[in-house]
């Protein structure tokens, strides 16, 4: 499957492409739909789900696309759907690991296939590591990236094409799936893809990232070697400190899963040497690190989705490495639809001492659930994102926040939550950042107002306002952007 002619044109060009400037990756949308180049292998047909005899399942693997002449990237898919009745006219695409296995529903998912007939489609998705041919597909990816200079050989790129081949083979079931309405959903990774996928491919008509990018790069720089020093020196100390156990919320444990999620990251990504091996340009190595992710930064993009309709909300750890950029988001994006966990991490092996993994909290999948309520079945009202002001008082250290909600909502349960003295994104300590609150109480009709005082003067102040709007059995969880306190 041809995805992208610019991919010959660079083998056409030869040397030519070399010195040319780094481009963003982009997909072809007649080639992402064709459901003729799926390649169907069925691994288990249709057949009823053993845990419930009244959903039924169907395990295939399919070809997403060839990644470069002669490379096919194939992954496994579930389709899920109800025993009985017409074709799903609502579908959720969603992730589920890689092993020739059919996956199971749960949560949010399990609840509306059952009750709403809603069909899914997860595909098996991962690190590029993992994705077979093992041990080819990660080296081939950087050495066409290298080569090319064409950001379709990210990581991202394949992701999001992921999510959008695995909506093309359920639609290719006709006599189970028929969608009108499809949300893709999915965290970190597969936050990339849904991202990427509703960036790109008008089917899907809303998505709900999870602990995923939004506007700046995670986790650091593409092209490893180009870190701030000052980052490296940080992240370095804190390290140490927390080997010596001076660091009260990270255990020692902490210190082997935190290094060995940076080799993970690294390894995905591309040297400086090589760069510079491969003639890069120093505008080539930092157009690298903003263009390998374009695909799913989703806010170069919001006019053009907005007129588009497509519903937008992101889940996302205010401590969370892969999601930074909160700050800058807050000021420049202030009305994206978000829900900002305070004190929320990315995730990772238990002995890191994440305590309060995004992904796995039981408000985010209920916010699935109620996202769908409402997308698909207009069973419940969105909440708008809450206009906030703020005052600082530098003679009393203290705090006061009004927030408003623009669509006359009115949420039943408020809270400010705050952390002073914050460390930089990008570094280890901001994912062990603490975080506090206090209620807010209502001063009007879908006005709230807190305050809190601290003894001393913060160096910084960030806080993020927390509320919950329960409809019709759902309860959504939303929050304000985060913000950050101008402290003279």
């Amino acid at each position: 499957m041809k995805l992208l002619p610019a991919l010959f044109l660079t083998q056409i060009c030869g040397s030519a492409a070399v010195s040319a400037a780094v481009t963003a990756g982009h997909y072809d949308m007649a080639s992402v739909r064709d459901t003729s180049t799926l390649e169907t292998r069925i691994i288990e047909d249709w057949h009823p789900w053993a845990k419930d005899l009244a959903i039924r399942q169907k395990l295939i693997e399919i070809n997403i696309g060839e990644w470069w002449p002669g490379q096919k990237v194939r992954l496994p898919v579930t389709l899920i759907a109800p025993a009985a009745g017409g074709p799903c006219r609502n579908v959720i695409v969603g992730n589920a690991g890689v092993e020739l296995k059919a996956a199971a529903p749960a949560g949010a998912m399990l609840r509306l296939v059952k009750e709403n007939g809603v069909g899914l489609a997860l595909i098996g998705m991962t690190t590029i590591d993992a994705m077979e041919p093992l041990g080819k597909l990660d080296v081939g990816m950087k050495e066409h990236f290298l080569k090319s200079k064409d950001a379709r050989f990210t990581p991202a790129w394949i992701w999001g094409l992921s999510d959008m081949r695995a909506l093309t083979a359920a639609i290719a079931e006709k006599d189970v799936f028929q969608p009108v309405k499809a949300i893709a959903t999915g965290g970190s990774k597969r936050g990339v893809a849904t991202a990427a996928a509703g960036i790109a491919d008008n089917r899907f008509t809303a998505i709900m990232p999870v602990v995923a990018p939004i506007i700046d790069p995670p986790g650091g720089p593409y092209v490893e070697g180009t870190r701030p020093a000052e980052i490296t020196r940080a992240n370095d100390q804190f390290l140490v400190a927390v080997a010596a156990g001076k660091i009260a919320n990270a255990p020692a444990t902490a210190v082997a899963p935190l290094v060995s999620r940076e080799k993970v990251r690294a390894f995905e990504r591309i040297t400086l040497d090589e760069a510079h091996g491969a003639g890069w340009s120093a505008d080539d190595v930092k157009a690298a690190s903003t263009l390998a992710w374009e695909v799913c930064r989703i806010t170069n993009y919001l006019p053009a989705l907005q007129a588009r309709g497509l519903e937008i909300f992101y889940n996302e750890g205010s401590n969370d490495n892969v999601g930074p950029g909160l700050r800058e988001l807050g000021k420049r994006f202030p009305h994206l639809p978000i829900y900002v966990v305070p004190g929320g991490q990315h995730g990772g092996a238990k002995t890191a001492g994440f305590l309060k993994q995004v992904g796995s909290l039981p408000e985010v999948d209920e916010n699935l659930y109620a996202l769908a309520q409402h997308h698909f079945f207009n069973a419940r009202p969105m909440v708008a994102t809450p206009t906030v002001i703020q005052t600082w008082d530098n003679a009393t250290h203290r705090l006061r926040v009004t927030v408003t909600f623009p669509d006359k909502a009115q949420p039943q349960k408020n809270e400010l939550w705050w952390s002073v003295n914050r460390h930089p994104d990008y570094t280890l300590a901001m994912e062990y950042d603490g975080w506090e609150s206090a209620p807010l109480r209502e001063i009007s009709p879908s006005t709230f107002a807190g305050e809190v005082a601290f003894a001393t003067k913060p160096t910084s102040l960030d806080f993020v306002t927390v509320h919950q709007h329960t409809a019709n059995g759902s309860t959504l969880t939303l929050s304000s952007p985060l913000l950050s306190v101008d402290i003279p």
